[in-house]
């Protein structure tokens, strides 16, 4: 059996129970060594055969799970935060799946919510944004057009973006041309949850200008949106006197 599980943001005990539990039973974990926190592998039993996938292809990593199913071990293929975000899982699942290898999932906290957490925030405030938007900028691995950064910016919603701190000036450029306005509440968290994190407040057309200043050049989220400045908010109806629920007559009902 093979399980894909999300290790988390970063800090070791952020995994979830299922995931931890998993680990400690694995007789081979494939991890994602460029980003999984290596403290992880501390409940690794004696014995388990341990890889770094930041180091292997897709077919080396297939090769490896088929070789435990077939000796009868379990797999656990450790990715970080959680692995429905950009962990390029398909191409693994349908590989498997090609194999009759079964496989199961097991979530994980993401990134993105270890950097609201570091920065006290909530995306969704009434009366300001109600959803949320996950995006990336067009590199290596590109973005059909309908999903740019400009196409998204006309919803002025909470907008995090991945895999793009290297890219900071062309960001900016596609912010503003979307329609975010230069003073726009922005972030940036680098490594959010790791003992090494850090967290910088400033604004869509001071994006590079902060990143370049504190030498972060990857594994930072960029976060964008009245949500960051946190002002202005309306109180949630949920909490307010005045509000009927399922369970709450409210006061002047």
């Amino acid at each position: 059996m093979v399980y894909i599980v999300g290790a988390g943001p970063g800090a070791a005990d952020l995994i979830t129970v299922r995931g931890q539990k998993l680990l400690k039973e694995a007789d081979v974990i494939i991890y994602a060594g460029s980003l999984v926190n290596p403290e992880l592998l501390q409940d690794a039993k004696a014995g388990c055969q341990i890889f770094d996938s930041a180091k292997m292809t897709l077919e080396q990593v297939i090769a490896e799970i088929e070789k435990a199913c077939r000796d009868g071990k379990m797999v656990v293929r450790l990715h970080t935060g959680d692995p429905c975000l950009y962990g390029a899982i398909r191409e693994q699942m349908d590989e498997m799946d090609r194999r009759k290898i079964p496989y199961e999932i097991c979530p994980g906290v993401s990134s993105f919510c270890g950097a609201a957490a570091a920065l006290e925030m909530e995306y969704t405030l009434p009366g300001v944004s109600q959803s949320v938007i996950i995006t990336r900028m067009a590199g290596r691995t590109p973005v059909p057009e309908r999903e740019s950064i400009r196409s998204f910016g006309a919803h002025q919603a909470s907008m995090v973006i991945f895999l793009s701190t290297g890219l900071l000036k062309e960001l900016e450029q596609e912010l503003l041309a979307g329609g975010y306005g230069p003073d726009t509440p922005a972030a940036i968290v680098y490594r959010a949850t790791w003992p090494d994190e850090k967290k910088l407040l400033c604004t869509v057309s001071t994006l590079a200008e902060t990143a370049e200043r504190e030498q972060i050049r990857k594994t930072a989220l960029i976060i964008v949106g009245q949500a960051v400045a946190q002002n202005h908010y309306e109180r949630s109806k949920l909490y307010d006197p005045a509000f009927t629920t399922e369970y709450r007559k409210g006061e002047d009902a």
